[in-house]
């Protein structure tokens, strides 16, 4: 079949994001310690103690952090998995997990 289309031929390239990467926002509370947000950091986006420290001090300082940047669905899976997180258990007035936003 000399005329055959090769895969590069027929595969079409996925549409690119309009907008950039899309971005978590951590943002504070005064429900959740220090060791909370940085281990929730740790667990849920894969960051160093550093890193989620640094974190830490910056929605603390700044009432809000990115925590993540990336495609739409990663973004989306993160901030699932911080909403769910749950509650601080070092801290008996905490009711449930921090809060996080998408923005793109």
């Amino acid at each position: 079949m000399p005329n055959s289309p090769s895969i590069e031929e027929t595969t079409t390239e996925e549409p690119v994001q309009i907008g950039g990467p899309w971005r978590v926002v951590l943002w504070d509370d005064n429900e959740h310690t220090y060791e909370y947000v940085i281990t929730m950091l740790m667990d849920v986006c894969k960051m160093t103690p550093e890193q989620a420290f640094g974190h830490a001090v910056e929605v603390d300082a700044q009432k809000k952090t990115v925590v993540f940047a990336g495609e739409l669905e990663h973004a989306e899976h993160i901030q699932d998995l911080i909403l769910n997180y749950g509650p601080d258990p070092l801290l008996p007035a905490s009711k449930g997990s921090m809060s996080a936003t998408l923005e793109g």
